[in-house]
């Protein structure tokens, strides 16, 4: 069976409609205004093996927090959607991902709690780019928000754990990965588990 969501979320403050595969190919076909969280977001489809199609629209003249937090609420809406009940999954997954310099760490529980450790030790200075000759920016410091917003929304804990490093695009980026490893690990369906929920309680 299929599992496969879709979701469209209109605020005063942003515009986002997207459609998830759990069980894609890697594929992220997401239209994206902001550079780095497109690199972001391509990242983690890649290294999940999941497919994301859509787009996403905010109120960028405001800044980039609106957009970057609510497409992480989004997201792990679609997460819930497609896992339904959890039944027959790992549940759990955790992943150590070394990028360069950067040691990167995340673990995963789709236990039904939310909760967001972001322990990524940002700077939290913008990181700058130029598209099409003009420059633009990330604000890292959107980084936790866009976390806190898919725990809440997927109704999982997270944890999130730079180990050591230097850059602030290394530590993002490999945390997206990392992120994306343990979240593929913990909704891969376990065959010995017969279909059941991966709860004493028989409820997540």
């Amino acid at each position: 069976m299929a599992r496969i969501a879709e979701i469209e979320r209109n605020t005063k403050e942003t515009q986002i409609k997207l459609k998830l595969n759990l069980d894609g190919s890697g594929k992220c076909t997401v239209r994206n205004p902001i550079g780095f969280f497109h690199h972001m977001l391509n990242s983690f489809c890649k290294h999940g093996m999941f497919d994301l199609d859509g787009e996403i629209k905010g109120d960028l003249e405001v800044d980039q927090h609106h957009l970057i937090e609510d497409t992480g609420i989004a997201l792990g809406q679609l997460f819930a959607k497609a896992l339904g009940d959890c039944a027959g999954i790992n549940r759990t997954g955790c992943f150590i991902y070394p990028m360069d310099e950067s040691l990167l760490q995340a673990a995963v529980d789709f236990g039904g709690r939310p909760f967001c450790v972001c322990n990524a030790q940002l700077t939290n200075i913008p990181l700058v780019s130029i598209n099409e000759g003009k420059e633009s920016s990330f604000q890292t410091d959107c980084f936790e928000d866009f976390w806190q917003g898919f725990a809440n929304g997927a109704k999982c804990n997270i944890h999130l754990d730079t180990i050591r490093g230097r850059s602030d695009h290394h530590k993002m980026e490999g945390l997206f990965k990392a992120a994306a490893r343990a979240i593929r690990s913990a909704t891969e369906i376990d065959p010995r588990r017969g279909g059941e929920i991966p709860s004493t309680k028989g409820i997540i």
